[in-house]
């Protein structure tokens, strides 16, 4: 997914956002990419909703969005809810089912996601990009 019109550069972390809703994780995805900016993109892929398209969350569509955006540098994995965790969880623990070099990151969703994809746009290694997306737990609201 590249809806920011930027090209998604070789060698940078991929990020992949799990959501129980399809439209939650390309809005989600949409928004990391335009406020990352022009020029170089992280590879980012929505994977969102069950395999009928409801809500849920889908362990083949987590897997495809994951080779979708691996460049060989990482993948980022962001999960919403409890069982999408689960579910990229249960991937990670079939060691065959995941790129290589594939995290799960311990981040609120929709800040983490913008640190992430910010962080990885800039061409920042995958610890780099994890510690990003878990620090905007700090991100103070008032």
């Amino acid at each position: 997914m590249s809806g920011s019109g930027a090209q998604p550069a070789a060698g940078l972390v991929g990020v992949v956002l799990v959501s129980h809703s399809a439209a939650v994780a390309a809005s989600v995805a949409a928004l990391a990419q335009g406020l990352a900016g022009g020029g170089r993109s992280a590879p980012v892929a929505a994977a969102g909703g069950d395999a009928d398209g409801g809500l849920g969350t889908s362990a083949d569509l987590v897997a495809e969005a994951a080779r979708s955006v691996d460049r060989g540098a990482g993948v980022a994995v962001l999960a919403d809810l409890g069982s999408a965790v689960l579910t990229v969880k249960a991937l990670l623990a079939d060691e065959d089912e995941l790129p290589p070099g594939t995290r799960l990151l311990d981040a609120p969703f929709v800040e983490g996601a913008v640190a992430a994809v910010v962080t990885a746009s800039a061409g920042a290694p995958l610890a780099d990009v994890a510690a990003a997306a878990s620090e905007a737990y700090t991100y103070r609201k008032l």
